[in-house]
């Protein structure tokens, strides 16, 4: 089972992208997680992406697309995978066509998970993190006890470059840019999905299991 997620920043692709690993076993491949542990790492992938993200800019393709192909050759990705975060562009989805005709394989579906922008604003500008232990926390829908502090750990929280306003103003701006178009390639390859992205996620879940289950 070889699935792509879209949607726009905050949209819960990673929420959902959870509850099919806990269904299905397969491994989620985001993009995103990859360049933040290279850019806490320090590395010099990571230290250039940096600039990039906090500017809610797109990591440049030759970053992101050897990456990709180099994960998606290791064993637990033999039975599948959910990848979440690329193809960000068509060059991209072009670029991942070729790779998945080179290691044989092919997209079963690729689901598009659609939220209203400002549903979005709201969800992300209200994301806090621990700056221990790294937990986050959405101060609308899962709020910890002291809006300042982690109940984990006691650490303090913070807001992250990429979840202020502007920020997040600028990212979905990017995303309808590049990103949206994604639909309409999709589409007329036959694979797209789309998904009402805004009610519980368990609602969501069973529209996403169904689409993956046939």
């Amino acid at each position: 089972m070889n699935v792509i997620l879209l949607g726009a920043p905050g949209a819960g692709k990673g929420t959902q992208a959870e509850k099919m690993i806990e269904a299905w076993g397969i491994p989620h491949i985001s993009t995103g997680d990859i360049l933040r542990k290279a850019v806490a790492a320090g590395t010099p992938l990571g230290t250039q992406a940096k600039r990039y993200m906090d500017a809610g800019e797109l990591v440049p393709d030759f970053v992101v697309i050897g990456l990709v192909k180099s994960r998606l050759q290791e064993p637990d990705a033999e039975r599948g995978f959910i990848l979440d975060g690329f193809p960000r562009t068509d060059a991209q989805a072009e670029a991942l066509d070729r790779a998945l005709e080179e290691l044989g394989r092919s997209l079963d579906a690729v689901i598009s998970i659609d939220v209203a922008r400002d549903v979005i604003v709201k969800r992300l500008t209200s994301r806090r993190t621990c700056s221990s232990c790294g937990k986050i926390y959405s101060l609308i829908a899962d709020p910890p006890a002291d809006p300042a502090k982690c109940d984990v750990c006691g650490g303090d929280l913070y807001q992250r470059d990429d979840d202020t306003v502007e920020t997040v103003t600028n990212r979905l701006a990017v995303y309808d840019r590049s990103t949206a178009p994604l639909v309409d390639y999709y589409r007329s390859k036959g694979l797209l999905k789309q998904i009402d992205g805004d009610r519980p996620v368990d609602e969501v879940f069973a529209d996403v299991r169904s689409v993956v289950e046939g």
